[in-house]
């Protein structure tokens, strides 16, 4: 499948993150296209600005008749996708060409210098600040992200043809399909087991990737991968150290294996986010950007929605929301807000994702989830997955050690999230969540 030469392009799922930022991509561009997703959202909306067309309900009859000549279309679908979708088997069964956007982000990759980032955790977050150094440093890139950056408003900086900036997701294995020339891999913690059965084959398809890289390799120190390496407050061929928190702003020096550079300043919190940027900072610089200029940047970055976003921010009240769906970002979440807010009560409100990661890691869960004050949990996101028995939020928050803790349905949360008296309320999870944010923002608001 020739790229350039295919104009009409459907997508089933046009709503995901990583989907929509290929549809985005291929409109702007000029091609013509449209799809399915089950739900409107603000991305879908966004993408219907644009013009793209988009229909709610999984209807063969609804596609148009210039995506159903399989000789002309391109048919792009994501593994959260179930297989029995009528569009999707439609295509299947006709004789189209039909590729998962791994695939497609693979094609685009090919032909262009790709700075792929790696890890099953800052992927997203060092991908944008990656991007938005290049954007800021007159290269002309388009960044592919994993969430919207707020910046840009956009999971699309759009920039030229040559250079691509991707986040190499190893869910299904899809970072294999890409040609990284510059990559990072910020880490490898055990995740998708329902996919990789074990971390085992998790860590060996990381090294597969590794094994792609044409040119260089950036590892967090501490990771089984050959590279140059990256840290904070430890040694590596880069690395920031004098740290310091100057109102609520990191100002930090970096060294590299050539240069230092001192006083860099960045808005994110947590250290995460300090490790995260100068992640950013090795690829760049690798690629030929200058340390001012990323400087430069990196006092810009806005960063990236639900990830550590605040809704509400006074001194009586703060909401934050953020993606974390992991334990090790959990812990993450925690080590930020017990950093700005070292005094206050924090009252998390969770949602579990995926039945299968509930199980696996339902002990690591209940470790991360008791450093808070306060907990209110959801039901379990399915997302792709059918329950699993015996797997519940009941279940999960039994094994957490913590004396105020509810379990709480979407409807009755507003409810209940007025009723703590946490200063801090952080909604966490990788699911709908996100979409009750809003709600819970305002109903705080008309309270005070």
């Amino acid at each position: 499948m020739n790229l350039k030469h295919t104009h009409n392009i459907y997508f089933i799922g046009i709503g995901g993150m990583g989907m929509s930022a290929l549809a985005r991509y291929f409109a702007m561009n000029g091609k013509n296209v449209a799809g399915f997703d089950k739900v409107q959202t603000k991305i879908t909306d966004s993408l219907q600005e644009i013009g793209v067309r988009i229909h709610f309900q999984d209807s063969v009859n609804l596609i148009s008749d210039e995506f159903k000549d399989s000789a002309k279309a391109l048919i792009v679908y994501t593994p959260a996708i179930p297989e029995n979708h009528l569009e999707l088997s439609y295509f299947k069964s006709n004789g189209f060409n039909v590729m998962k956007r791994a695939e497609v982000l693979g094609k685009i990759t090919e032909n262009t210098i790709c700075l792929a980032v790696a890890g099953t955790h800052g992927k997203t977050t060092t991908s944008a600040i990656l991007g938005h150094i290049l954007k800021e440093s007159s290269v002309n890139a388009t960044s592919f992200l994993g969430g919207i950056s707020e910046n840009y408003n956009s999971n699309l900086i759009l920039g030229g043809t040559e250079i691509s900036v991707v986040e190499a997701d190893e869910f299904d294995r899809s970072f294999l399909k890409l040609s990284p020339n510059i990559a990072c891999v910020t880490s490898m913690d055990a995740d998708h087991l329902d996919i990789y059965g074990q971390a085992s084959a998790l860590e060996d398809s990381f090294k597969e990737f590794a094994d792609k890289v044409s040119d260089t390799l950036i590892v967090c120190k501490g990771l089984p991968l050959k590279g140059l390496t990256y840290a904070v407050d430890e040694k590596a061929d880069y690395y920031a150290d004098n740290i310091k928190i100057k109102n609520g702003v990191y100002i930090f020096d970096v060294k590299t294996p050539t240069e230092i550079i001192t006083n860099v300043e960045f808005n994110l919190p947590g250290k995460h986010n300090v490790l995260n940027a100068v992640a950013a900072l090795a690829m760049a610089n690798n690629y030929g950007v200058s340390l001012q200029s990323i400087a430069k940047a990196l006092l810009s970055f806005k960063g990236v929605q639900r990830r550590f976003s605040y809704k509400i921010k006074t001194d009586s009240l703060v909401l934050i929301d953020d993606y974390a769906h992991h334990p090790t970002e959990i812990n993450a979440v925690v080590s930020s807000v017990r950093e700005m807010y070292p005094n206050q009560k924090v009252l998390a409100v969770f949602q579990p994702h995926l039945f299968s990661r509930t199980r696996d890691f339902a002990d690591d869960f209940a470790k991360s989830l008791s450093q808070f004050d306060e907990l209110i949990l959801l039901d379990i996101y399915p997302a792709r997955e059918l329950p699993i028995k015996g797997i519940t939020s009941e279940w999960l928050l039994n094994k957490i050690n913590m004396e105020n803790k509810r379990l709480s349905a979407k409807e009755d949360l507003l409810e209940n999230v007025k009723k703590s008296k946490a200063v801090v309320k952080v909604m966490i999870g990788a699911g709908d969540i996100g979409e009750l944010v809003m709600d819970i923002k305002e109903g705080l608001e008309n309270e005070n």
